[in-house]
């Protein structure tokens, strides 16, 4: 029997919260696209919790995940093993479905692989995150790797949300960006491991995979078709429940990176600034398609979302209140 034309691939290990946000994404998923199936791949541990909750019918298809793939590039540097669609949206937990994708699908089928990313990558992109920047720019060491493995330039890849149609492809990205993590030393990518984070990136062995087979990223920002954007408590007006949602995208490049400042009086601040300036403060309002809670500063409301919604599931799944609807 073939596998189902289209579907979307969660995973999930480590502790309980992240198997309990798949499930809440899902739901909020199934607002919008109530017919592709979704895969969830995750330890046994995970799949034991959705059956005592009566939650595991909220996937499709339940597979384990091998201890060796519970980590970030342990999955997405195997993409190829955790296909079971023939064309497969690979997306992270940590996001609340907005609008119908199926725009995004007619989009991505242009694709035999493809993430989310923009052409070129700033140079705080798998480098480092302070000063040290300016130092890997005057002794142009990401231009010396590049040189290094024949590219001629850098994209980056947001990995929250990654296509894959061709089986070829995938195993042939999936197998390269290995191979460059294996070669760190050989590139002026820093390892997230030094900086106190408890896992490497994927993204940008990921980037030069994709550039070296000439897989091109799919566009990330490009204002209401954008396939995935950052949740910003400044930028985002929504309902409790994020049924109705508004985000405000700036169209000035500039302002809208001044997204990621975590003081958000700071950032109210500057974003004023903008408005009184000519072009600068210009901005367009529209409900995403999907908004990913990435930044560690604006993770808050989601979690909280995610703890209401398993609540009321948990109790309307309970053992007691099916028995009563039964009686």
């Amino acid at each position: 029997m073939s596998s189902p034309r289209e579907g979307y691939v969660f995973h999930s290990y480590g502790a309980d919260r992240y198997v309990k946000h798949a499930v809440v994404s899902v739901q909020t998923l199934r607002r919008h696209d109530p017919d592709r199936p979704v895969a969830l791949f995750c330890p046994a541990s995970h799949r034991e919790l959705l059956a005592h909750q009566n939650l595991a019918d909220t996937f499709d298809v339940i597979e384990t995940l091998p201890e060796e793939h519970r980590s970030i590039v342990g999955f997405k540097h195997h993409l190829h093993r955790f296909k079971p669609f023939g064309r497969s949206l690979f997306v992270d937990a940590d996001m609340i479905w907005c609008r119908d994708p199926d725009p995004l699908w007619q989009q991505f089928a242009a694709f035999p692989f493809t993430a989310t990313g923009l052409q070129n990558a700033d140079h705080f992109f798998g480098g480092p995150k302070g000063l040290g920047v300016l130092v890997d720019m005057l002794l142009r060491r990401r231009k010396r790797t590049l040189h290094r493995f024949g590219l001629t330039s850098l994209p980056r890849v947001q990995a929250g949300m990654i296509y894959a149609q061709d089986e070829a492809a995938t195993r042939d990205v999936c197998t390269r960006a290995a191979e460059f993590l294996a070669q760190s030393d050989d590139t002026h990518f820093r390892s997230r491991l030094n900086e106190g984070r408890s896992e490497e990136t994927c993204e940008w062995s990921l980037a030069m995979a994709m550039r070296t087979l000439d897989h091109n990223v799919f566009p990330w920002l490009q204002g209401r078709n954008s396939p995935q954007l950052d949740y910003i408590g400044a930028l985002v007006d929504h309902d409790p429940a994020f049924e109705d949602v508004t985000y405000r995208f700036y169209t000035s490049p500039f302002v809208y990176e001044l997204r990621g400042l975590p003081n958000e009086t700071l950032l109210h601040t500057l974003l004023g600034v903008a408005e009184r300036m000519p072009r600068m403060g210009e901005y367009v309002e529209f409900t995403p398609y999907v908004l990913h809670f990435g930044w560690l500063h604006q993770k808050a409301p989601f979690e909280d979302f995610a703890e209401r919604v398993w609540a009321r599931l948990t109790k309307a799944a309970s053992p007691a209140q099916a028995a009563d609807a039964q009686a």
